[in-house]
């Protein structure tokens, strides 16, 4: 079983240390000979004897190469995919080419398999719409969004174009704008700074807590409602649920987000209509609208973007017509 879990990946196999690298440290030549994975993958690989120095296997990372010194990889990832079926799932590709694919994904479709869910997500439908993703950690998945958000993300299709977006968004090079709609009246604009982390009183939540992970979201308000507000957000960082933490901690949980405080309906004035739509908002009102990268192999400057889903169209509409 430990053999069908793992994935052989033709890549550079072979490489002579040149001249420029003698005297560097193994793990740091690895990188810049085989440049299709990133450093911590080649280093764990090392560790575990898959490079071979001049035919002997090479356990030290820091061990001096010097000019002329063979290298032989045995180019491996643990196969992320094995117990992932490939679904016929259809997909709304909003772009693809041989590097990445761009996905407009709906609320509901979940983005890799998890605890309670085994099948009908996103990997299980790119594993089928693109059979090379079997050989990307994840089926090239770089980023995620929550099951109930809509909107568009990236996957690679290749190694280097994997390695790259991964880079670009640790680096904050990947732009992502959503548009949501918050409860109560957000008067301007600003930017929230505040950690994020497990919430220590209820483990399956996040929270701003002290000593956490940094995260920053930016927003500006787009329309004003009698007791809602619907923004345009950007984030700086990707923390898990960031966007909906962020507004809860400002007091304004995003309309239709149970988890975080936004089914409580807060105001006077709500006439039934209004009111029912709010109570009937099946998600968290939240979607991904603007994506924003350089294309990882040609440098391209790449820009996507989504219409909101009608859903959140038929909401701003009912909350236009009560004010």
């Amino acid at each position: 079983m430990a053999a069908e879990a793992m994935l052989e990946i033709p890549a550079e196999q072979h490489a002579v240390v040149p001249a420029v690298l003698d005297g560097m440290r193994l793990d740091a030549v690895a990188a810049k000979l085989f440049s299709a994975y990133s450093r911590a993958r080649l280093q764990a690989w090392i560790e575990q004897g898959r490079l071979t120095r001049n035919g002997v296997a090479a356990l030290r990372l820091r061990d001096a190469v010097a000019a002329g010194d063979r290298l032989e990889l045995l180019a491996q990832v643990d196969d992320e995919n094995a117990a992932v079926a490939a679904q016929a799932i259809d997909l709304n590709i909003v772009y693809a080419d041989d590097s990445l694919a761009v996905i407009d994904k709906p609320a509901g479709l979940v983005v890799h398999p998890g605890a309670g869910v085994r099948d009908g997500t996103l990997q299980n439908a790119l594993l089928h719409r693109f059979p090379q993703a079997m050989q990307l950690p994840r089926a090239g998945i770089v980023h995620r969004l929550d099951k109930d958000t809509s909107g568009l993300l990236v996957v690679a299709l290749n190694l280097s174009a994997h390695k790259r977006l991964v880079a670009a968004m640790a680096a904050r090079r990947i732009r992502r704008e959503y548009e949501a709609v918050a409860n109560g009246a957000i008067t301007v604009g600003s930017t929230i700074d505040a950690p994020i982390a497990r919430d220590p009183r209820n483990r399956l939540r996040m929270a701003v807590v002290p000593g956490g992970r940094e995260a920053t979201t930016h927003f500006s308000v787009l329309e004003r409602f009698r007791h809602h507000t619907h923004v345009r957000v950007r984030l700086e960082t990707g923390r898990t649920h960031q966007i909906r933490v962020h507004f809860a901690h400002l007091r304004h949980p995003l309309v239709g987000d149970t988890t975080y405080g936004g089914r409580a309906q807060r105001g006077t004035g709500l006439d039934a209509a209004t009111r029912a739509a709010l109570l009937a908002f099946p998600r968290q009102a939240l979607h991904a609208r603007e994506l924003a990268f350089a294309h990882p192999e040609s440098g391209i400057d790449l820009k996507f973007e989504s219409p909101l889903p009608d859903d959140l169209q038929a909401l701003l509409r009912c909350l236009r017509a009560n004010q």
